[in-house]
């Protein structure tokens, strides 16, 4: 199937075109027939996978071919993050590219008055987080008697960070015939009520987990003894060459900034990204990032929500999530755009449960790789009857780099990699270092 095929505007074609699109991916081709068609949907599949475009070309659609002379917005689509509403907002002008369409985003962060004066220009499109979208109506702002399409976009995530009331607000504000389409990573318990509750008589569409974004994505994990071992473990692999630019999970915002600082210290070009910098500041930072001038980034998920760079070569989790849909959309930020992708976890015994709950949900075990010099003193044992469940008698035989990454540069001894040699890493038993752990996992 192409894009001609499914019968689009020819402005969005032809930009279509010229981003060098030709075929719709399979969330694309399934979901963009039921939206131009006027139905609500319910659409599920994985970070990666174009599903932003799958709602994003049928709205430019719409709004091309029925030009109405309306003051209020006509489509509202809400994100749960700041990154994602910029990458949606992005999207909505490239692909728009030779229409006439308005749109805005409007999310906290940013100054209320650059946002009203856009506001003033009367957009047909406001791409909103729901925090800043209801400070906006409830000063008057926006009205939305007059909408014709609202997206709920990662509504899965949306939930799990407490917006549930938030985005029920904002639906009783919408006209009874508005068309709502849901899409999400997976559809759980509370989005599958949320979208009972919200749409009518919805179609739906499911693109099976795993199929897409794990084609291209080799997944390794590393076993590490302790807190330092982790640290060990990372500073080898970013002396690696092969490793040309990375997304580097932790699990709170304030690990994330001491591991940034760290890694500025040992003289590798770093940031972070968090959800406590200001909106400006984490613009600068994916600016530099996607201009090379950053190599190494260390985010949280929240933050990373969103984020689309390309040639992102790894994706390394210095910390598990506590969720196995987290991991995939992690892993996702690799191997996109029909690039290979590494992805490589850290995990010690008290990561046993997440990573349960990861290979669970993959239906598989991840491969566990071994770096000569900082082999791990322990075996990861997982819960299971008399003590079986350990890694080594399950007959998949640990995989020994030759390299940094995977690259075939010859073998490395530990002396290579001793704790001094990365500031803030202690030797001594016990040290924590600069990655002192919490108990709280803010993942924002």
């Amino acid at each position: 199937m192409t894009f001609e095929e499914l019968q689009l505007a020819p402005p969005i074609l032809k930009a279509l075109a010229r981003c060098g699109h030709v075929s719709p991916t399979p969330i694309q081709s399934k979901a963009i027939p039921r939206a131009l068609a006027g139905c609500d949907l319910i659409a599920s599949a994985q970070t990666g996978t174009g599903k932003t475009a799958a709602f994003v070309l049928p709205l430019l659609h719409r709004l091309s071919s029925q030009r109405k002379g309306r003051s209020g917005p006509r489509v509202l689509i809400l994100t749960p993050t700041r990154e994602l509403a910029d990458q949606i907002t992005q999207a909505t002008r490239l692909y728009g590219k030779f229409l006439r369409v308005k749109s805005t985003a409007i999310f906290g962060g940013m100054p209320f008055g650059e946002q009203i004066r856009a506001l003033s220009q009367f957009p047909e499109i406001i791409i909103a987080t729901p925090g800043r979208m209801l400070d906006h109506m409830d000063r008057g702002r926006i009205d939305l008697s007059q909408l014709e399409v609202f997206v709920l976009d990662e509504a899965d995530r949306m939930l799990d960070m407490g917006f549930t009331e938030d985005v029920e607000r904002i639906s009783d504000s919408i006209p009874k015939d508005c068309q709502t389409m849901l899409f999400a990573a997976t559809l759980g318990n509370t989005t599958t009520s949320l979208a009972q509750k919200l749409l009518k008589t919805p179609e739906q569409v499911e693109i099976a987990p795993g199929k897409i974004t794990h084609d291209k994505i080799e997944q390794r994990l590393h076993i590490a003894d302790n807190l330092q071992h982790k640290n060990r473990l990372l500073a080898h692999l970013c002396d690696d060459v092969t490793v040309t630019r990375a997304i580097i999970f932790s699990a709170t915002k304030r690990d994330a900034d001491n591991l940034a600082g760290v890694l500025k210290e040992r003289g590798y070009p770093a940031a972070a990204l968090h959800g406590d910098m200001t909106q400006n500041a984490r613009n600068r930072t994916m600016t530099r990032m996607r201009h090379g001038k950053i190599r190494l980034l260390v985010a949280t998920d929240v933050a990373a929500r969103g984020i689309d760079v390309t040639g992102i070569s790894h994706v390394i989790n210095f910390d598990l999530p506590k969720f196995a849909e987290d991991y995939v959309h992690r892993i996702g930020r690799t191997g996109r755009a029909g690039d290979s992708g590494i992805a490589i976890s850290f995990a010690s015994r008290n990561d046993i449960p997440y990573l349960t709950r990861i290979e669970r949900y993959l239906g598989k075990n991840l491969p566990v790789h071994v770096i000569p010099g900082l082999e791990p003193a322990y075996s990861l044992q997982k819960p299971g009857k008399n003590g079986q469940g350990l890694r080594g008698n399950r007959g998949n035989k640990p995989y020994v780099s030759k390299g940094n990454g995977g690259s075939s540069r010859p073998r490395v001894t530990s002396k290579t990699h001793d704790y001094g040699k990365f500031p803030g890493m202690r030797s001594s038993q016990g040290a924590r270092g600069k990655f002192s752990k919490v108990d709280s996992r803010d993942h924002s």
